[in-house]
């Protein structure tokens, strides 16, 4: 059938979506969420309609998507008709009946999901099945490889190359802008690309964004790795592994994270990651509670790396409470660049060595820990940050003070004597993000007291910065209601943390981050 194009000027998130009318839609023999073929001289574009009443009966509308695919702009006469279904929606539904998926099918699905052939609705279905029934390795392996084999790689032209990365967690943990420059400066390459936050109060992106662009091209990081060994960019506009981008899209509205292993990998592998440090934060503050599943974890990391030819190493990292004392973007930066100085919280410095010196010893060193501390104390991971500073863009001699945070603050004080015994890492999130993080790149928390120290009545527990008022006042009354910060006066004395049904209402964040 032949309909005059319409085009909505307005974009659908990158979905391939058609609007027509029902009349039309009948006579076609399409329902909503069917798939239709447009073809105007020579190009083909497969979408998926809508179905809708009061639109023109001899017209389809197009979002801008579409409308660039098939370089259409208004009026012009296209053939439209109705589309087979993909044949990758069989091995969704082979899935959802929990059959074991071989090689090229979920190739086949991964092609379809880049390629925009398959609907948000077939996509979450696709991954409520995984999450239900699982993948074992060697569907892990094929998915993996198939997310690679979707995107772009990148080479450097030498080996080894470095990477670490953490699946995430707790809030605050701003190790990347330590090790990085620590990894370079012992002359491997480690070109880190990362992600901005999802649900947490920073991504590495966002907290690298406070000292310089990046929102970097292939091109560019080459250039940048090249005169400084490594980078601190965001990855999300390098098209590295675009499948990926695409489940996250549809996993963070389920609240489900069944691809972990596959997602992390490879991008790892489409970096050019030769050797790789995991960082699995364990405890109660984070995703992975106890040591027995980060184990688990662990292992599976370790086997999907041979299979990918990486080397990899597991650290099992204590997740309790957030890692340092600051928690937002610019607030990170300043806590990252202090720690590099010498002046930076004990945790966040040791955190830093101990990832950096596994990272090393991968590559041969003896003492990895040793060499890592060296470099700090000489002063080279510092400076090897600024060289990446000035080669991203950046004013490589910015002092952590001159980090701009919010203007607007507020202090949660003690309301008894004790020692701090309970951080809840959640409310912390969602009081951080009611000041403003991450958007607001100087909004966040400080926190004065941490897990065991004691706490006089009165005494400051964190403070809250925000760069607007009205984000100060929310976060303020969140951290009353919340109270993140548990205090008792002697081990035992408070065991009950929380009741439920709640007296109050409260949302349990899903912390999504990759």
């Amino acid at each position: 059938m032949k309909l005059v194009v319409g085009v909505l000027k307005i974009t659908a998130g990158g979905k391939r979506i058609a609007i027509i009318d029902n009349e039309t839609a009948s006579l076609l023999g399409v329902h909503s969420s069917d798939r239709i073929k447009l073809s105007y001289k020579g190009k083909e574009v497969i979408a998926i309609a809508n179905v809708a009443t009061d639109f023109p009966p001899e017209g389809v509308w197009l979002y801008s998507e579409i409308a660039e695919a098939l370089e259409v702009k208004g009026g012009e006469t296209v053939e439209v008709q109705l589309a087979a279904m993909p044949e990758s929606l069989n091995y969704v539904r082979n899935k959802l009946r929990g059959e074991r998926l071989h090689a090229p099918e979920l190739s086949n699905i991964v092609k379809d999901v880049v390629e925009q052939h398959l609907s948000d609705i077939e996509i979450s279905a696709f991954l409520t099945a995984l999450k239900i029934y699982g993948l074992d390795m060697s569907e892990t392996e094929a998915l993996s490889r198939a997310i690679i084999e979707t995107g772009k790689s990148l080479n450097f032209g030498k080996t080894p190359v470095l990477d670490k990365h953490s699946i995430g967690g707790i809030p605050g943990d701003k190790t990347s802008i330590v090790v990085v420059p620590i990894i370079a400066a012992a002359g491997f390459i480690i070109p880190k690309t990362s992600s901005r936050a999802i649900t947490s109060p920073a991504g590495t992106a966002d907290r690298v964004e406070t000292l310089c662009p990046v929102n970097l091209t292939i091109d560019e990081i080459r250039e940048v790795v090249r005169k400084t060994n490594g980078c601190l960019v965001w990855g999300g506009a390098l098209e590295l592994a675009p499948a990926d981008d695409l489940f996250i899209r549809v996993e963070y509205p389920l609240g489900i994270d069944p691809l972990l292993l596959p997602s992390i990998m490879s991008k790892k592998k489409a970096i050019g990651a030769t050797h790789l440090v995991v960082d699995i934060p364990t405890g109660s503050g984070a995703k992975i509670k106890s040591p027995t599943e980060a184990y688990t974890l662990a292992s599976d990391f370790v086997h999907l790396g041979e299979h990918l030819g990486i080397k990899v190493q597991c650290a099992l990292t204590l997740g309790d409470q957030p890692l340092g004392c600051c928690i937002g973007p610019a607030l990170e930066s300043q806590e990252a660049l202090n720690t590099l100085i010498g002046k930076g919280p004990v945790d966040v410095y040791e955190k830093a060595l101990s990832l950096a010196g596994m990272l090393l010893e991968l590559v041969g060193e003896k003492d990895g820990r040793k060499k890592a501390e060296e470099i700090i104390r000489s002063g080279r991971a510092e400076g090897k940050l600024r060289e990446i500073i000035a080669a991203q863009g950046g004013n490589p001699n910015v002092k952590p003070e001159e980090i701009p945070i919010g203007t607007k603050k507020a202090v949660v004080k003690a309301t008894q004597k004790g020692r701090v015994s309970w951080i809840n890492t959640e409310a912390i999130v969602r009081v951080a993000r009611a000041a403003g993080t991450p958007k607001d790149k100087g909004a966040g928390i400080i926190l004065k007291a941490k897990m065991g120290d004691a706490v006089a009545k009165d005494a400051t527990l964190f403070e809250i910065y925000a760069e607007r008022s009205s984000n100060l006042e929310e976060a303020l009354e969140l951290a009353e209601k919340l109270a993140p910060v548990v205090l008792s006066k002697k081990v035992g004395e408070r065991m009950l943390i929380g009741q439920f049904p709640s007296k109050t209402e409260s949302e349990r964040s899903f912390m999504f981050e990759r």
